[in-house]
């Protein structure tokens, strides 16, 4: 079952079935490290939803929540 980032609860972990979007979008997503196979583990949401912080490979991230959803994921 695949869903995106946005979707996971707080303290989920899942991992990257694919990164939705062209050009710049897609490229920034995968140089924060967000690539296929990684495993993503959720810390914290904010209060209105956005940003979303997660773990990935080893180090926290804080990603926008127009961005998580560009993330496909399972598990």
């Amino acid at each position: 079952m695949t869903t995106d980032l946005k979707a996971i609860p707080i303290g989920g972990t899942c991992k990257v079935v694919k990164i939705h979007g062209e050009g710049a979008v897609k490229r920034r997503i995968m140089d924060m490290g967000l690539t296929k196979g990684v495993e993503v583990y959720v810390r914290k949401v904010a209060p209105l939803g956005d940003p979303i912080e997660v773990t990935v490979r080893g180090y926290e991230l804080s990603i926008r929540k127009a961005d998580a959803e560009r993330i496909e994921v399972e598990g």
